[in-house]
């Protein structure tokens, strides 16, 4: 379809560019793996640590041996200093000790010497005389019911070694839940000491975080909503071909992009369910896509509360400024989308994600401000001309637009709360009702301006009536195509009465 009108397309060739240059700048694609690529190790009380990851794990099917949930040590190699290497003879058999703890959230207090009525985190003299522990030990309170959790894997240096490596091993998950896994050594003398090598972590049904699993059966359904909607549309659209405005377009490729968009993101996470890796060209698309259609979805919201195709057949002067904030708001979200989807499994610092986050809401409060002053004019020059069934048609548009911003702002305050009372991702099992939200109001709104705008052979609704007094200042390309301006006399036969006797 050729493209009219002065809405700009928001990807030109600096947001092009910038998106490749996120793309490959950012760390490799991997799902379920948790890379390390020689991080080092923090204090905390007596002990130093290293956060090696943490998921939502769903327990083993008993039944099914393809059925497991794991967690997998691949190539994980410590090195130490030379100087704490040196501090050692040659035919010492262990000469320093690194634990990997794996433990379920809810047994978090069995890490450390709480039970034991010390703040250590790792065993001391005194504790290893009273036999509750070993002195170089992480500290860890026996489960009676469990007695191997929570999981303790040891590896040792010898002699002189700078490098130690874990013997490649598979730790089973019998229990559904959050699981951690820290790494962690009690010896001052390790201090210094880097980690390089990988985990997998697998869920009963696939690769799929135990967060994240939900979302693939989420855009699946959301696939089949925006096809209904397409093809209900579509229906329309050909059975008034004739009298089809240029809105009609815009709203056609708001859905058209919604449609692509889930079926991208489905077939992203299908991959990375059955493979464990997220394949960068389909995540690259899906983002894309994903940017695109919110920066439409939110220029379709703008122009349609100005008045285009119903109060005015120009955006006039104010094209430019469309089109720039169109611009701004895809890069910004683009470069959001890419970094949180394309990088690595662990959450990017605070910081970071500040940075990019912020921009996009500034942005999108930039888009409701607009969009609300504009509707306001609207109204306004329509109650002026006297014009009830267009009046009308706002009315409904702008109460739906308005509920939707409460229940923006209500949402907004619900997941402030869920993440303020969930700090340790306990309610994971919950957590993709948040983002599946933004993605059903979206749609929900898409599908009333589908109604309210629906194409008609009478298009009362729809058609403008010139006002020379209230555009003969506003120059700009003209938003209606030649198809439309070539049936001017048809769309000028059916303005509604009460504009006619203005």
């Amino acid at each position: 379809m050729q493209r009219r009108g002065g809405l700009a397309a928001p990807a030109p060739a600096p947001a092009l560019a910038l998106a490749v240059l996120i793309a490959l700048t950012a760390r490799g694609a991997d799902a379920s793996v948790h890379e390390y690529s020689g991080g080092g190790f923090a204090p905390r009380a007596n002990s130093f640590f290293f956060h090696g990851g943490s998921e939502g794990l769903y327990a083993s099917d008993p039944t099914s041996n393809s059925s497991a949930s794991f967690i997998r040590f691949d190539s994980v190699t410590f090195r130490r200093t030379q100087e704490s290497a040196g501090r050692h003879e040659a035919m010492q058999q262990k000469t320093g000790l690194v634990e990997a703890i794996i433990v379920e959230i809810q047994d978090r207090s069995k890490i450390g010497g709480s039970y034991l009525h010390s703040d250590a985190i790792c065993c001391t003299p005194e504790l290893d005389k009273e036999k509750s522990c070993k002195v170089g030990e992480v500290i860890i309170q026996p489960n009676p019911d469990n007695p191997d959790w929570p999981k303790r894997v040891q590896t040792f240096f010898s002699g002189r070694d700078e490098e130690a490596s874990m013997v490649t091993q598979v730790v089973s998950i019998n229990k559904t839940g959050m699981y951690y896994l820290y790494f962690m050594f009690c010896d001052p003398q390790l201090k210094g000491l880097k980690i390089t090598g990988r985990t997998v972590w697998r869920n009963p049904q696939g690769y799929l975080p135990g967060k994240m699993a939900p979302m693939m059966t989420f855009y699946g359904f959301m696939s089949l909503a925006y096809l209904v909607l397409g093809l209900l549309w579509f229906l329309q659209f050909v059975r008034c071909w004739k009298d089809i405005l240029q809105l009609h377009y815009h709203i056609t490729a708001v859905i058209a992009l919604g449609m692509c968009e889930m079926a991208f993101w489905y077939f992203e996470y299908a991959n990375f369910n059955s493979t464990g890796n997220r394949p960068m060209a389909i995540t690259l698309w899906a983002v894309t896509f994903t940017a695109v259609k919110k920066t439409i979805s939110r220029l379709l919201l703008l122009v349609v509360s100005m008045g285009y195709g119903v109060v005015r057949p120009t955006l006039g002067g104010v094209t430019s400024k469309v089109g720039a904030l169109g611009v701004v708001y895809f890069i910004a979200s683009e470069g959001l989308e890419l970094v949180e989807n394309l990088g690595n499994i662990n959450d990017f610092s605070g910081k970071t994600r500040l940075f990019l986050v912020l921009p996009v809401a500034i942005l999108d409060a930039t888009f409701i401000i607009w969009i609300f002053s504009s509707l306001s004019r609207t109204l306004e020059k329509l109650q002026l001309r006297r014009s009830m069934a267009k009046l009308e048609l706002y009315r409904k548009f702008t109460n739906s637009l308005a509920l939707s911003v409460l229940i923006s702002i209500a949402w907004i305050g619900y997941e402030l709360y869920f993440n303020a009372t969930d700090p340790l991702s306990e309610l994971w099992r919950r957590a993709w009702i948040i983002p599946a939200f933004w993605n059903v109001l979206s749609y929900v709104l898409l599908a009333i301006i589908c109604i309210l705008w629906s194409p008609s052979r009478n298009p009362t609704g729809f058609a403008y009536s010139e006002d020379t007094a209230d555009e003969a200042d506003e120059e700009g390309l003209s938003l209606v195509g030649s198809a439309v301006k070539g049936t001017g006399d048809i769309v000028n036969m059916h303005v509604f009465p009460e504009d006619k006797r203005a």
